[in-house]
């Protein structure tokens, strides 16, 4: 039998890899599972967290739910580098940029807070933040409700970071930003 060169096997290792890649969505699905809650109801749904979260800088508002950081997470490092305080305004976005002013609104008691995103999550299916629980009791989520429906309006967000000397880096290409969509170029 022929021996095959180093290149040969490389190439051949590609053409069985890429379609799985590109067909299979191998690199960046979000599978869900199926998480049992007290009594075996199935009303949660973990997600498996995405590699790149699609981060949103367009500024629009969001509804979804709210839960609240559990005490096992206090002091823990978040995505910032910052240890998670459960009494000061910090909170957890899949999709807002690190660094983020929202004001989260509770819809049904109208109760808000401002919120500073500092951390990645929360991986559960349906759910838009996480929050402190001091931020989660002053707008009126409960341990024992553990989440609410709420909106999300971001207050500022922050800068883009200046990579190359242009005046701002050009966002990643998973970075959604309204300015780079209608035509806003880099400064020169």
């Amino acid at each position: 039998m022929k021996e095959q060169s180093l290149g040969v096997r490389i190439a051949a290792l590609w053409a069985a890899w890429l379609p799985l890649v590109l067909l299979g969505g191998f690199a960046h699905s979000a599978h869900s599972q199926v998480v049992s809650a007290p009594g075996g109801s199935t009303a949660s749904r973990r997600e498996t967290p995405m590699a790149w979260p699609l981060l949103d800088r367009s500024g629009r508002k969001r509804v979804g739910e709210a839960s609240f950081y559990a005490d096992m997470f206090t002091g823990r490092k978040m995505a910032d580098g910052s240890p998670m305080n459960p009494d000061a305004n910090n909170a957890a976005s899949k999709t807002l940029p690190l660094g983020t002013t929202a004001m989260v609104t509770n819809l049904r008691t109208g109760a808000k807070a401002v919120i500073t995103i500092q951390d990645r999550g929360p991986f559960v299916k349906g759910r838009i933040v996480d929050l402190s629980p001091s931020t989660a009791r002053e707008i009126g989520i409960a341990r024992e409700d553990g989440v609410a429906q709420v909106e999300v309006a971001p207050i500022k967000l922050p800068p883009l970071k200046d990579v190359g000397g242009r005046g701002r880096s050009p966002p990643h290409p998973r970075v959604a930003d309204e300015g780079a969509a209608a035509g806003d170029s880099p400064g020169r």
